[in-house]
């Protein structure tokens, strides 16, 4: 189909944008996917604010290699947060899993969050990886107000069948993933003999970023098909790409998040300021908002007010519904 954005880091905060009849319950997931610098608690803080209005519920995984004092430190904050207190709508897994970066112990960890946030809740439509190195370049009402009007069974993934030096450096070889069974950190290494490429199913690869569709994430979750299953144990021994820097989007384009930002990063105030009407670290601004100062109470939680960002959006994915429409890069 497309992507929306191709973005990634150590952190992810994927949301889930309500169906229709249900503007008042989105779902994000965060995760610590590898901890070797992980951004403080604050840094997490700051995108999370960023990011979303009330409306969405966050379900937050550090990694196990991550100190305690680090996961109680986040608990506390938000714990002590006035509004995430009164909605209720952050969650912590407080039994952290050890990751892998580039190991399948980072899918395992995704599948983790997608079954929990099935469980949770029934009223969402899409999944979406972020990261915390990632920032919004809109707000989340401009998010909804884009997404309402959609077809809930569209799915947004990036993918190509055309494997190039990617079938002899990354499906070919067999690797193993220690954090599959210990409780400490350790890359992933490389063991013999090599394997052929599959012939039961056609390979493709692509970007850990993409928009599922919630009857997508039923399938691969619960698996009332065996191919899910089968996938995963073939991908047990797959190598995941390393994800170098890449130059982060303007907002011209259209794309809803720009990446890769550290704390204090300068550029992060621009965005708030020019695109955001987000000042001093508070929430983003939306229709929810209540209370002086701007957003210290939680108003009407449904209503929407969306900006210039919902446009640009907008814009964006209907190029991409275009590009499915004329039948390109479908599944090729």
């Amino acid at each position: 189909m497309g992507l929306v954005s191709s973005l990634r880091k150590i952190y992810s905060i994927i949301p889930i944008f309500p169906p229709h009849n249900s503007l008042n319950q989105t779902t994000l997931f965060a995760e610590d996917r590898f901890v070797a610098t992980p951004p403080p608690p604050p840094a997490l803080e700051n995108s999370s604010n960023a990011l979303p209005s009330v409306e969405p519920i966050y379900v937050i995984h550090l990694d196990l290699e991550s100190p305690a004092e680090e996961r109680l430190e986040l608990a506390s904050r938000v714990e002590k947060d006035p509004i995430f207190a009164k909605v209720g709508n952050v969650f912590m897994i407080t039994k952290a899993n050890m990751v892998t970066y580039r190991g399948p112990t980072m899918v395992a960890n995704t599948l983790h969050a997608c079954a929990i946030l099935l469980k949770r809740s029934k009223d969402w439509d899409w999944f979406i990886n972020l990261s915390a190195s990632d920032y919004p370049l809109v707000t989340q009402d401009d998010l909804l107000h884009t997404f309402s009007d959609l077809d809930r069974e569209l799915n947004f993934i990036e993918h190509t069948s055309h494997l190039g030096w990617k079938a002899h450096d990354r499906a070919m070889p067999l690797i193993v993933d220690p954090a599959l069974y210990q409780s400490t950190k350790q890359d992933i290494f490389w063991v013999t003999p090599r394997r052929t490429l599959p012939t039961a199913f056609k390979l493709f690869t692509g970007s850990a970023w993409m928009i599922l569709s919630r009857s997508f994430v039923e399938y691969v979750v619960w698996g009332w098909d065996n191919f899910p299953r089968v996938l995963l144990m073939y991908y047990t021994n797959f190598v995941s790409p390393r994800r170098k820097a890449t130059s982060r989007p303007s907002y011209a384009t259209g794309a809803a998040f720009a990446r890769k930002f550290s704390e204090n990063d300068p550029v992060l105030d621009r965005i708030d300021k020019q695109l955001l009407g987000r000042r001093n670290g508070s929430f983003t601004l939306g229709g929810w908002c209540a209370g002086k100062p701007r957003c210290s109470k939680v108003g009407n939680p449904t209503k929407l007010k969306p900006g210039p960002g919902a446009l640009r959006l907008r814009q964006l994915i209907d190029r991409l519904l275009l590009q499915a429409k004329s039948s390109q890069n479908q599944c090729k």
